[in-house]
């Protein structure tokens, strides 16, 4: 399998970050390859068994069949009545180097030991945690603690969006961030569809009485709610009449509400959805999603099934019939919409031009992923909707601009990352006009005080729960003063990652140097002009004496 530049940047970074830490966590968006990536890792990984931990049995397949993919060897597979190989079968025949379990698995049986008591620590030289945001949760925690009794061991999570109050939780479990790649990084690269948001007010439909547990909206307060007469037709109506004859996936709260749903979409159209749960029969479940992938019928209502493991391309809209608070959740569910479609894969993966990559996606059947969101009175409720996945470069201020500006548009359709860009524009100019305020009264400024983000007119990335505590590398400090920046003791790694790709960004475009800027700055000059224009204002400054001359460009402050 060709590995993306991302995917090769991230192992690169893993194995870099284990030189110094026994553990790191690698976060790539849904639909971007994290199993191929690790099965890479496990593939270049030399002495001893590597372990893959998922908790969901379409994740614990889909790692076997990818690992299988990458390395040649098929895995074994511990979970319900498969079992390993025991260890002294090792003296009988050569057992395979990976064993893929559900975590559910390890930690049950064997006298309340659980079946991880059938393996020795000391076998395994790496573990790896699929879907890693959930490595919070005890179970974890308990098969963690009894696999590094191997001190040597290597630990890799991976996942994709975590909630941002999972954050800092994660950075205790795992040492290091080897590599994070946000969702609007994906889409700007061309690996993924843009996101068109539709945010649809239904009168009538409240939220406000439904109970928090566990930091999302309690389940059966919420199907109370959604399986009203009214809130039904209230979702059925606006979705029948949003995705035309597009293949569609709609989230659901309850069976009940499922069940409804579909039975009214196929008043509409006889057979136009199914809906499956998971207690549906696994071969009628395998079945009804192999039609679903042939487009045998066009809406699949789904509860709890859709959200992990779920890889369907044809996907062109994701309806949100049930809310959520969770930003790991519904970053999943709008992930299975989000792969360009499967006739142009190969050749994005053979194009090594981010924009070639994005005019064929622009340009294909599926130029992009509807996500509807139905909006009512949430009450107290911060409900998830996609600026708050796609803003993950972005701080609270642009994402709250973003989703006010698409909830107002009630039902038009927004592309989101052009609404997220617009708000750090705005904000970033209003911002603007206040320092300009400020330096009014300040005429003894001092430019080396300030944070080289302002002089370049760009804001610093939104700081991670798990990497607010990683300083900038030596090698990144080097380089930045290399540019002309003088670094603060405090800076963090991806506030100095954010300026050196700013910095390189305006050298390719023949954008004043950092030093030109300072400079510019020092005397209220505006600093996103071009390094000849700077360098003929900075030749009459000094030939002023260095008073400022008559005539000069608009102020930056």
């Amino acid at each position: 399998m060709k590995l993306r530049p991302y995917q090769t940047d991230a192992i690169a970074g893993v194995f870099e970050a284990w030189k110094s830490h026994n553990s790191t966590l690698v976060v790539l968006p849904t639909a971007t390859g994290k199993t191929v990536t690790f099965a890479h890792i496990i593939d270049r990984m030399r002495g001893g068994r590597a372990l893959v931990l998922a908790h969901r049995e379409e994740l614990i397949f889909q790692a076997a069949h990818k690992i299988h993919a990458v390395t040649g060897t098929m895995p074994e597979i511990e979970m319900a009545e498969m079992r390993a190989a025991p260890p002294e079968a090792s003296g009988l025949f050569e057992r395979p180097g990976v064993v893929v379990s559900s975590i559910q698995t390890q930690c049950a049986g064997e006298g309340g030991d659980g079946r991880m008591a059938r393996f020795d620590p000391s076998e395994f030289s790496l573990l790896i945690v699929d879907e890693a945001h959930h490595a919070t949760a005890a179970t974890y925690q308990r098969v963690l603690d009894y696999y590094r009794k191997n001190l040597s061991l290597k630990v890799l999570g991976v996942t994709a969006t975590p909630d941002r109050s999972d954050e800092s939780a994660l950075g205790q479990i795992f040492e290091s961030v080897a590599y994070d790649y946000e969702i609007t990084d994906a889409i700007a690269d061309g690996w993924l569809v843009p996101v068109l948001q539709r945010a649809v007010t239904v009168q009538g439909l409240d939220y406000s009485s439904v109970r928090t547990v566990a930091n999302d909206l309690n389940g059966a307060d919420l199907a109370r709610v959604l399986e009203a007469e009214e809130s039904l037709h209230g979702i059925a109506s606006p979705t029948l009449d949003l995705i035309g004859s597009r293949r569609t996936l709609v989230f659901a709260a309850s069976l009940a509400h499922a069940e409804r749903l579909t039975e009214i979409f196929n008043r509409h159209r006889s057979n136009m959805a199914r809906w499956v749960h998971g207690g549906t029969p696994k071969d009628e479940r395998r079945e009804m999603l192999r039609d679903y992938g042939a487009g045998r019928f066009q809406v699949l209502v789904n509860v709890g099934v859709a959200t992990e493991g779920f890889d369907e391309p044809g996907i062109e809209a994701v309806v949100m019939a049930r809310p959520t608070k969770s930003r790991a959740l519904y970053a999943q569910m709008a992930g299975r919409g989000m792969r360009p479609a499967a006739d142009i894969a190969n050749a994005l993966n053979l194009c090594a031009d981010a924009e070639a990559r994005r005019r064929m996606i622009a340009d294909s059947r599926k130029p992009a992923c509807e996500l509807v969101d139905f909006v009512g009175n949430s009450g107290r409720h911060k409900l998830m909707l996609s600026a708050d996945i796609l803003g993950g470069n972005y701080d609270d201020a642009v994402v709250a601009r973003a989703r006010k500006a698409a909830e107002a548009k009630d039902g038009e359709p927004v592309n989101m990352t052009d609404e997220l860009e617009r708000a750090q524009k705005e904000i970033e100019e209003e911002k603007v006009r206040a320092r300009r305020a400020f330096l009014r009264v300040r005429a003894d400024y001092k430019v080396d005080l300030v944070n080289p983000f302002d002089i370049l007119q760009v804001s610093p990335p939104r700081a991670h729960g798990w990497d607010t505590a990683a300083p900038a590398s030596d090698a990144q400090r080097d380089l930045l003063s290399r540019m002309g920046v003088k670094t603060e003791t405090t800076m963090s790694k991806r506030d100095a990652s954010k300026l050196i790709d700013t910095l390189i960004r305006r050298r390719k475009t023949n954008m004043c140097t950092f030093k030109q800027a300072k400079l510019l700055a020092r005397y209220g000059y505006r600093t996103d002009v071009s390094f000849a224009e700077a360098r003929g204002i900075i030749d009459a400054l000094a030939a002023n004496h260095w008073r400022p001359v008559d005539t000069k460009p608009v102020e930056v402050f």
